[in-house]
């Protein structure tokens, strides 16, 4: 009886807990949204105001249906729920800490263009996450259909601070400092401590307005604060003309427009034109590839994961037979110039993205499950691993039977590159370093793969040493 009561039970998302209001579930592999009833009024002024269809109109916010709840055979699936939306659903989840820069913006921008739509009617933000942000069908879109609450004339904007940490302090971080700041996002899941922001700031960020206005002057705030409510037993109530608040939201802006980026040269980020490759050479590949990815078995709404995309040559190939594309690469520069191509080219089926392969996103916040590793995030019909064994296998010392068995738990099918080390680019990495790699070579690389791949395809790109190989999961 146990286990009957238990298969009818929703599955809550594991970051979907902290909301009163409402929580993500899925039931039968169909995500829901339930909105409780302690959020009617705050659901029902989102849909009668018309801010519902304003942010749709603008491809602001992910649209959602109005549905039965799935549990309602089985009796009273829940007395707290009011409604249960199915939103449109977003092909791949990611998180700030895998964006590149311009993703951040784009993010940051995009929530404040909300807060200001919603002011116009009558709501505001309640929460100001850069989590409440996906990219889907090519930009950024708001997620959180719960995150609208009443605007009462007089109330602060009390997603400040939560924006600054979330948005404007990575930015700031990344343009003034070291663009590797970025990855502070994932070490303080709620967004970089302003304090902190401040104390990494050079000083010559105390002479722009915005920085000073709203970081180091917010930080300082923010401890006074903090220390003035010790021993308070009520908080003060702060108030905030609608005036004053709009000129809040529009100084915000100014900020973020305010903070670009100047690519500094990295090792990928102009890759393509370092490369050894000929002419003849880089077309036979491109040929090769372009057939294989069409030959990969499909499931019905197939997803490419492009690792080590650079700036996404081939991952336009994927998306051209019909692929989603996951564009992963390490570099930072390489995945903002990726994604500001795509943008302005108005692709749909590119996702760039910042990955580690050697240190891909763990399971983060409340238990490690609050934002999935990237391992619980990926399983796609074909992986391509293109000029980037030899990175893993030598520059990072990893054992090939160990990149077989990964790519193996996450990839159906696998294109992957072999680079002997008689290629240019591997005398490269080992002119600096004792060889200790005696597997690596074609042979050593078949038998780790074959472990766990079919082996469908064997080619040598022509005018070259490499090899490239079409393998299918076992």
């Amino acid at each position: 009886m146990l286990k009957e009561i238990q298969s009818v039970q929703p599955s809550i998302l594991p970051a979907s807990f902290r909301d009163p209001g409402g929580f993500l579930f899925s039931h039968e592999n169909v995500l829901y949204r339930q909105v409780n009833k302690r959020s009617q009024d705050d659901y029902d002024q989102l849909m009668a105001s018309g801010l519902y269809e304003t942010l749709i109109a603008r491809q602001w916010l992910v649209p959602h249906l109005e549905v039965d709840h799935p549990l309602k055979d089985s009796g009273d699936p829940d007395p707290h729920a009011y409604k249960v939306l199915a939103p449109e659903l977003i092909r791949y989840v990611s998180y700030p800490y895998e964006w590149s820069f311009s993703q951040l913006k784009d993010a940051a921008r995009l929530t404040l263009e909300v807060q200001l739509e919603a002011l116009r009617h009558g709501m505001m933000l309640k929460d100001a996450s850069a989590y409440n942000v996906q990219f889907h069908k090519g930009r950024a879109v708001f997620i959180d259909t719960l995150s609208f609450t009443r605007y009462e004339d007089g109330t602060p904007w009390v997603a400040y601070r939560q924006f600054c940490q979330h948005f404007l302090a990575p930015l700031a971080l990344i343009t003034r400092c070291d663009f590797r700041l970025l990855h502070l996002l994932r070490a303080y899941i709620d967004g970089v401590p302003l304090d902190l922001a401040s104390a990494l700031l050079p000083f010559s960020s105390w002479f722009n307005y915005s920085l000073l206005a709203h970081i180091h002057l917010h930080a300082k705030t923010q401890k006074q604060y903090e220390d003035s409510a010790r021993g308070t037993s009520q908080p003060q109530r702060v108030s905030m003309s609608r005036l004053r608040l709009e000129g809040l939201l529009a100084s915000l802006q100014s900020a973020v427009e305010k903070l670009n980026w100047r690519h500094a040269d990295t090792e990928w980020g102009d890759y393509y034109a370092d490369t050894n490759y000929a002419d003849k050479a880089m077309v036979h590949k491109e040929e090769l590839i372009a057939r294989m990815l069409m030959e990969c078995e499909k499931s019905d709404h197939p997803i490419a994961a492009d690792f080590g995309a650079n700036t996404g040559k081939f991952s336009r190939l994927a998306a051209g037979a019909g692929y989603y594309v996951l564009a992963h690469d390490i570099d930072e520069v390489a995945v903002d110039k990726n994604y500001r191509a795509s943008v302005l080219a108005g692709e749909q089926s590119i996702l760039p993205l910042i990955l580690d392969l050697t240190n891909p996103s763990p399971g983060l916040g409340w238990a490690n499950i609050e934002r999935s590793s990237f391992i619980d995030r990926v399983q796609v019909d074909v992986g391509m691993a293109l000029a980037l064994i030899h990175h893993i296998a030598i520059s990072n010392n990893v054992p090939m039977s160990s990149v077989a068995r990964f790519f193996s738990g996450i990839c159906r099918a696998l294109i992957i590159e072999f680079v002997p080390k008689s290629d240019s680019q591997v005398e490269r990495l080992l002119a600096t370093r004792e060889d200790v790699f005696p597997d690596y070579h074609e042979e050593g690389f078949e038998a780790a793969f074959t472990i766990y791949f079919t082996l469908r395809e064997k080619v040598l790109i022509e005018n070259s040493e490499r090899t490239l190989y079409f393998l299918v999961r076992r």
